[in-house]
């Protein structure tokens, strides 16, 4: 008996065809979420660069043009004796307040990256308790001890003027410039440290020849940080220091509130001299200042 064989179901072609997919219209390229962060990132800029601009308008603007009636306006007549005069009155200060920043930002930057490496890498008996009071310095008001400060430096004889500021910005430099260095080197492997030990180099000798050279990241940082802290400081040079042998920032007040007073022209150009150091500062090193910041912030 011959059992039937059905008959294969007929293929639907139609069926097996690949479905295309639908036609996506292209993305606009200016969409109204990302016109909308264009509008509020330029109307920010523009709410910032206000002040500067009438800042160097006014820097070129003779006497009676140099009026509060006319900020926004543009010059009558474009001059650079305000420039000439805030420079040979600042000049010298400007001179001091290198002198000063320089050697702060220097000493206090290597006295912080000893203390992050020895606290972060050589555990001894009390670390912890060691590095809380030193981060205790960064929370204490100036003004609660500036008299007490003052008096000291006397006691000590210490020269008024550059000497003691240069002392006081380093002494206060050590927590920040500590917590940087400590965060930063604890990303830092241990068996980079440890094979040094193997080595046989020391504590000296490992933060010399191993830890200093890869630390520049942090010290890119903490120059930046320390140098823009003590140019810009003004409490410590009113009371460590005079018109005669204090910083830039001591002389731009005195200008600002002597005969110059009514020559605002004046002010405003010596207030920009002395903020092209640390804005060629952020400039040259800007880029480095996020990524050192960074360097820190995940162990591997």
């Amino acid at each position: 008996m011959t059992t039937a064989v059905p008959a294969p179901a007929p293929v639907d072609v139609a069926a097996r065809r690949p479905v295309s997919a639908p036609e996506r219209r292209p993305a606009s390229r200016f969409s109204a979420g990302r016109t909308l962060r264009y509008a509020i990132l330029l109307a920010s800029l523009l709410l910032v660069l206000i002040p500067v601009y009438v800042l160097i308008v006014t820097s070129f603007k003779g006497p009676g043009d140099a009026t509060p009636a006319r900020a926004w306006a543009l010059p009558q007549l474009w001059t650079m004796d305000n420039w000439t005069a805030a420079w040979e009155t600042l000049s010298p200060s400007l001179w001091r307040s290198v002198q000063m920043v320089v050697p702060a930002s220097i000493i206090s930057a290597f006295l912080g990256s000893m203390n992050g490496f020895v606290l972060s890498r050589w555990s001894f008996r009390g670390a912890n308790i060691v590095f809380t009071l030193i981060l205790f310095g960064m929370f204490i008001p100036y003004q609660a001890v500036m008299i007490p400060l003052l008096q000291l430096m006397l006691g000590l004889d210490v020269p008024s003027g550059i000497p003691s500021l240069i002392l006081v910005h380093v002494i206060y430099g050590i927590p920040i410039t500590t917590l940087i260095f400590r965060n930063y080197y604890e990303s830092v492997p241990k068996e980079l440290i440890e094979a040094a030990r193997v080595d046989g180099a020391g504590m000296l000798r490992t933060y010399v020849s191993v830890v200093l050279p890869i630390s520049i990241p942090s010290f890119v940082v903490v120059l930046i940080w320390q140098f823009t802290s003590a140019w810009n400081d003004f409490l410590f040079a009113v009371f460590f220091s005079s018109s005669q042998n204090g910083p830039v920032t001591l002389a731009l007040n005195n200008l600002a509130n002597g005969a110059l007073l009514q020559n605002y022209g004046v002010s405003m150009s010596g207030a920009l001299l002395a903020s092209l150091p640390t804005l060629l500062v952020y400039i040259v090193l800007g880029k480095y200042f996020i990524g050192g910041l960074m360097s820190g912030s995940v162990k591997g």
